[in-house]
């Protein structure tokens, strides 16, 4: 019988994705490990790889459509010899163990079944089905999911259908802020301009992403900024012989050339595990101290921006640290990170310096606590034993989660980072 090719769920969260185009058309014959699609998040773009023989024999979702809900039928595979006897429908199905489709990224590795994840029961034995992102916000709520009717696929509960409903009465969970309550309507804001003065260009899911992420980091996370001024008379001469010192390559080119930036990263790691109290992130319910530096970095891509992760920042030299950071841009840039490359962390750096800015404020990106605003280096005059000199400097912003570092904590955690970037050695003892 015919089999339904779904969806798929590339990560936790995901809900819905856009089908970016077919590689595969209507009658093709299909063999295992043949490229199906591209489907496009709002950080990477992946690809739908078959795992069983057949003739693709319709496609249900053309190229180029977005917002297509996780578990939606897509195409239809019909099995090797197998023949259409009448018109082909699309039923709603649940993915079988052995799914017609994996995810496809670098290393074509079948994504694990997401229904799982989604299902659960309430107190009556009763399946209650529903998105992470759902249950999350739910809980968060005080909201009975096993009550609700899912407006999704198969009537899953999906975060609008949550969003939707008031807290329960006497909920101790914190009040979610409505974003969109708030917001000025579109056809408001469209008539304070002269018509035809203006393009509109819709959002894409990268987009939608950050305002939404960023939107609910300012509502929920109380910040805090600390700000400080920090030499880089010794980390320069030192940057400039590491790099003069670098092997060659058969290509004649430097096996390594480590950046201002590279340092920031070892820098931080290593003042986070000097200062264990302040690697954590906040849950509802219990303070996660995390035994290990993982350093995100922010990394502009077209469209937004997105966070790799440089794990274990403690254990690796900076040449594997500035070798890293290349290859996770590189691929930032053609949208072909893996998930577990930009997901996690428990801090991250937003470095403007290279384009000129001398200073800003990050915002937090949950799980994080804090994150580290670099500005440029330049000369500046300093006052040395009485005396005006003029120094290379640059300034750092540490913005915080109150409610995991406060003011002392996160003033230890800055003067620990400047330590090892005034003092480039100490991060060798």
């Amino acid at each position: 019988m015919p089999t339904n090719v779904l969806m798929p769920a590339l990560s936790p969260t995901m809900e819905t994705g856009k089908l970016a185009k077919w590689l595969k058309k209507e009658g093709d014959s299909i063999k295992s490990g043949d490229i199906l699609a591209e489907i496009e998040t709002d950080k990477a773009t992946m690809e739908v790889e078959a795992v069983d023989e057949g003739t693709l024999a319709k496609i249900l979702v053309g190229d180029g459509t977005d917002n297509v809900a996780v578990n939606t039928p897509i195409a239809i595979i019909l099995a090797e010899g197998e023949k259409a006897g009448g018109a082909l429908i699309a039923q709603p199905v649940k993915p079988p163990v052995h799914s017609p489709v994996k995810v496809e990224e670098t290393t074509r590795q079948a994504s694990p079944p997401q229904i799982a994840a989604e299902e659960s029961k309430d107190e009556k034995g009763a399946r209650v089905f529903a998105s992470p992102l759902a249950r999350r916000v739910a809980k968060q709520k005080g909201i009975d999911l096993a009550a609700m009717k899912g407006s999704g696929p198969h009537g899953r509960v999906i975060l609008k259908d949550v969003e939707a409903i008031k807290p329960a009465a006497g909920s101790s969970a914190q009040p979610q802020l409505p974003a969109k309550a708030q917001a000025i309507p579109d056809d408001a804001v469209l008539k304070l301009f002269e018509a035809g003065s203006f393009d509109l260009v819709p959002h894409d899911s990268m987009r939608k992403i950050i305002a939404r992420r960023l939107t609910e980091s300012k509502q929920t996370i109380p910040h805090f900024y600390l700000s400080m001024d920090i030499s880089l008379e010794n980390l320069l001469p030192l940057r400039a012989r590491l790099n003069a010192q670098a092997p060659m390559s058969k290509d004649g080119k430097p096996d390594w050339k480590i950046s201002v930036n590279d340092f920031v990263i070892k820098a931080l790691g290593m003042a986070l595990l000097k200062v264990p109290d302040a690697n954590a992130s906040w849950t509802e319910t219990a303070m996660v101290k995390h035994k290990h530096a993982d350093v995100g970095v922010a990394v502009s891509i077209p469209g937004g921006l997105i966070t790799p992760v440089v794990r274990h920042v403690e254990r690796k030299g900076l040449a594997q640290i500035s070798t890293e950071m290349k290859d996770f841009a590189a691929r930032a840039r053609a949208r072909r990170l893996k998930p577990e490359e930009y997901q996690g962390g428990s801090t991250a750096v937003s470095n403007l310096g290279m384009m000129g800015v001398k200073n800003f404020s990050a915002v937090i990106n949950p799980p994080h606590a804090t994150i580290l605003a670099v500005g440029a280096g330049e000369s500046r005059p300093v006052v040395r034993d009485g005396a005006v000199v003029v120094e290379q400097q640059m300034s750092v912003t540490l913005s915080t989660d109150h409610r995991v570092v406060d003011g002392a904590l996160g003033a230890e955690l800055l003067g620990a980072f400047k330590s090892y970037i005034e003092e480039p050695g100490l991060m060798l003892v």
